[in-house]
């Protein structure tokens, strides 16, 4: 049975019974499977086939071959993979980058959705579930494919929630599945040795909080979900705007005291035998230092009515002369998902009841957490293979299962293996450390060749006339130096503010909703500004709030200026071109979004990444500053042309330069169905 979900006490809820869902009878005689490796570089590809590490890659491209697949004008993975969902650029889709920022007030938030809380009778009684609305609009191929008759089963494909239905067809959702806080993955951290001034939020998304030990016993609370019926009540409030009475000041920060649903648990320590024994809602878990604990349910009640249901992983990573212990993101348990993780809603509690619990959170791996120190390498790849297994198992379960005509199946280890550990692979990298480089340095091959054992468990399950793609959709590049994009457009004199600094932002600032954006920046003379990775707007009149940029000719001397100017940023150590090419938004994007692209993409050079602060609307002093952390290699914000990604088939193809729009129209050639005209992309076979 479906167990009870965010209205699950409600009187008169239908309990549906679970049944794996039986696709229509087949209508076709040909099948395809296509294997996504999110960030799989084309170079080290091909470096490794030729070394024969990649025995079923090798064995794949003997029957086809091996291009460079051209990625998109922003080479991000929810970009790329929406384009490879629709055969079509991002003016079509409106996924421009992670980030999407309100025209009127300058905020940014996550760019793949709309989150809308459900009416609460009474502040109590739920009047429905959470609506979540994709902000991704064009029709994937699949869809139309299965208006066909072809029964696909889609995998974790990048962009892929809430979920679609399609017609003949099942879909699990990939990222931007969210963890239990509605973040892309918060994590959690708890420390003897922290201090009371390093407690709190992360730049890019960590909780931490110090433990206090009486004796042999710890005691705290995990901060789950925002409570959704507080939520509510602070939304009725900022309707009100600078209208706000004193009153209802005190209203809001009462509420916000409120805001999160927190859990309490303890922690035991034996400091003898370097162990830890966590207690939390019934659930024991005795770790060994270094050790990580199995999945344990956490249920964060709201009220009688509401309950939220998620699972966590704890990781002990030192029980000596210090106790540090790092729990997982809070995901979503695949049996009871607040909102829809599949469609067919059952799906998710379909695989979960024949393979057992598998991580749901769209960013899988622990990426933040080693980023920030708080877990070591060897701790990150164990959770990393983990994630890529729980992947993995789910794509070749649906291959065995026979019922379908097409299985597209993402994983997304590829890409952050490379993004942690590329200083391994490039010596003139900061952060690159000879003696971690000998212990870790096979690490990326290690997954890439895990990808090659995939495809030679796929190839057990499937005849020689299946047609195979393995596909990635960019590839990587050094990440050495971040840009302070906006230092330079305030230096530059596009950003005006009366003399002092913006501040630091981090993640919580826009998810937690109390963050301040563009503090002391003065609208009425800046031109322009950047948010997300390697986008300039314009603060264009009448679509900024605050708009003082003329469109029509304004528009275009300021984008003339800003593109010959951004060519000209320079290295001031080596005199190095810091910028590759910037891309005019009406040169690379067309179609019913166009109004949302951003004005200018900036394609940085190899080495050479837009900041972390500049991504959320931060100017910290200097143009630029050395990448000192773990996160090392990237794609976002370069020269896409310059970051191609990795294509692989069985079969011979007609393009000598195939790009990622064009994988949408060749499935739908393959089985006959009628391509789209809105398509830009062309068949490959």
């Amino acid at each position: 049975m479906n167990r009870r979900r965010f209205v699950a006490a409600l009187p008169g809820l239908v309990l549906a019974t679970s049944c794996m869902p039986t696709p229509p009878p087949a209508r076709f005689t040909q099948k395809m499977v296509i294997l996504g490796f999110d960030g799989m570089d084309p170079r080290l590809v091909e470096k490794w086939m030729g070394e024969g590490k990649l025995p079923n890659f090798r064995a794949l491209v003997s029957t086809g071959g091996f291009h460079r697949l051209e990625t998109t004008a922003s080479p991000e993975s929810p970009v790329s993979w929406a384009s490879f969902a629709i055969g079509g650029n991002a003016g079509k889709h409106n996924i421009f980058d992670f980030l999407v920022r309100d025209v009127k007030t300058y905020v940014p938030d996550l760019g793949m959705v709309r989150r809308e809380m459900p009416d609460f009778f009474l502040n109590y009684v739920p009047l429905g579930r959470p609506k979540i609305t994709t902000l991704r609009g064009g029709t994937s191929f699949w869809v139309t494919a299965g208006r066909a008759g072809v029964r696909s089963a889609i995998l974790t494909v990048p962009v892929t929630f809430p979920p679609e239905d399609v017609p003949a067809g099942e879909l699990l959702s990939g990222l931007p599945l969210p963890d239990i806080r509605g973040t892309v993955g918060t994590f959690y951290y708890f420390a003897t040795d922290l201090s009371r001034y390093e407690e709190g939020n992360t730049e890019m998304g960590g909780i931490l909080k110090r433990l206090s030990f009486e004796g042999d016993t710890a005691r705290g609370d995990i901060t789950g979900p925002q409570n959704p019926i507080i939520q509510v009540q602070m939304a009725e409030l900022r309707k009100k705007g600078a209208a706000l009475a004193d009153a209802d000041r005190a209203r809001m920060a009462e509420l916000e005291a409120q805001r999160d649903v927190r859990l309490p648990f303890s922690v035991r320590w034996n400091r003898a035998a370097k162990s830890a024994t966590i207690e939390v809602q019934g659930t024991t878990v005795h770790l060994n230092e270094g050790q990580w604990s199995t999945w344990v349910p956490l249920e964060f009640r709201v009220n009688v009515l509401v309950r939220l249901l998620g699972m966590s992983q704890f990781y002990l990573v030192r029980a000596h002369q210090e106790l540090q212990l790092y729990m997982s993101p809070i995901n979503w348990r695949p049996d009871s998902p607040v909102v829809p993780i599949s469609s067919p809603e059952s799906l998710s509690q379909d695989l979960y009841e024949r393979l057992g619990t598998f991580r749901t959170l769209g960013w899988a791996e622990a990426t933040w957490p080693l980023n920030e120190d708080r877990i070591d390498e060897q701790a990150f790849l164990d959770d990393l293979f983990r994630a890529f297994d729980d992947r993995a198992r789910i794509i070749l379960h649906e291959i065995d299962s026979k019922r379908f005509d097409l299985v597209i199946g993402v994983l997304e280890s590829t890409d952050r293996v490379q993004h942690m550990f590329w200083r391994f692979i490039d010596p003139l990298h900061p952060m690159n450390d000879p003696i971690l480089a000998a212990k870790y340095g096979d690490a990326i091959e290690r997954v890439y060749r895990r990808c090659d054992q995939l495809l030679g468990e796929v190839f057990k399950r499937i005849d020689r006339e299946t047609l195979v793609f393995v596909l990635s959709d960019h590839g990587f590049h050094s990440f050495r130096y971040g840009v302070n994009l906006n230092t330079w457009l305030v230096d530059n004199g596009y950003i005006a503010r009366p003399g002092q600094a913006l501040g630091a932002k981090n993640l919580n600032d826009m998810f937690g909703g109390g963050g301040q954006f563009w503090e002391n920046v003065d609208w009425s003379r800046s031109r322009a500004y950047s948010l997300g990775l390697g986008q300039i707007y314009f603060n264009l009149k009448g679509r900024e709030g605050q708009g003082i940029v003329n469109p029509g000719e304004d528009y275009k001397t300021l984008a003339d200026e800003l593109c010959a100017r951004l060519l000209t940023m320079t290295d001031p150590t080596t005199g190095q071109r810091i910028v590759s090419n910037v891309y005019k938004r009406d040169d690379v994007y067309w179609g019913p979004y166009l109004a949302n692209a951003p004005d200018l993409q900036v394609g940085f050079a190899d080495g050479y990444r837009v900041s972390w602060q500049t991504s959320l609307g931060g100017t910290p002093p200097g143009l630029l500053y050395p990448n000192m952390r773990k996160w090392s290699g990237d794609h976002c914000s370069f020269d896409y042309q310059t970051i191609p990604g990795t294509l692989l088939s069985n079969r011979t193809l007609t393009a000598d330069h195939p790009r990622i729009i064009d994988i949408a129209p060749t499935v739908l050639k393959y089985f006959g169905v009628e391509i789209p005209k809105d398509i830009d992309g062309k068949p490959l076979l």
